[in-house]
Formats: C-alpha cells, structure tokens, sequence
C-alpha cells in the first residue's frame, strides 16, 4: 500500500534552519510528481513546493521562495524539504503529497514550530 511518512520537524528560532524528509513506499516514487503542503492551526492547507518526477523543475509558494528548496533522491525514494531562515509565520504541520491515478496519498505530517 502507499506510504509517505514525513520526518524533520521541531522547535526552532526564527532564522533557523530545518530539512524535512518524506519517505515514500508503494508506488513508483521517480516516476511522480510530489509535493509539500502545511497547515497552520485555524487554517487551510497550503502548497508549498513542487517537483516534477525527475526533479528537473520545482515551483514554490510566494512566501517561502528564496527560503525553501524542494529536492528528491530518487534512488532513497525521499522527498526533502530544506528550509532556512525560518519566520513565525512557517510554523504548521506539514505534509508531503502525491496524487496517483486512483486519488491523492498525504502522509501523516511533522510539526515545524518556530518560536523564539
């Protein structure tokens, strides 16, 4: 069955430092595009990052650009999200993604606090 289970988060001081990491299982993970979303209490969820299957081509939402780097290891079947200089503002649960033919896969999420 697929699996995508996060890792990477905590506390951390704004202009800190945090990678996430999704390990996938269950499908073809290099032949996806996969993403990371988050959710702030109170609050939608939200995409943060794209890339495409061969990790040619990524996209990011406004606020964390220049900030935050989607990348993968499609040999380790693992998404990664490097964030730096970390705002109050990132603090969420986040979650990586992927839609297959037969409906969308979340993980279970990990929390990113930032908090001084």
């Amino acid at each position: 069955q697929v699996q995508l289970v996060e890792s990477g988060g905590g506390l951390v001081q704004p202009g800190g430092s945090l990678r996430l990491s999704c390990v996938a299982s269950g499908f073809t993970f290099r032949t996806y595009f996969m993403s990371w979303y988050r959710q702030a209490p109170g609050q939608e969820r939200e995409l943060v990052a794209g890339i495409t299957d061969t990790g040619g081509r990524t996209d990011y939402a406004d606020s964390v650009k220049g900030r935050f780097t989607i990348s993968r290891d499609n040999v380790k079947n693992t998404l990664y999200l490097q964030m730096n200089n970390l705002k109050p503002e990132d603090t969420a649960v986040y979650y990586c993604k992927v839609t297959l033919l037969h409906g969308n896969y979340w993980g279970q999420g990990t929390q990113v606090t930032v908090s001084s």
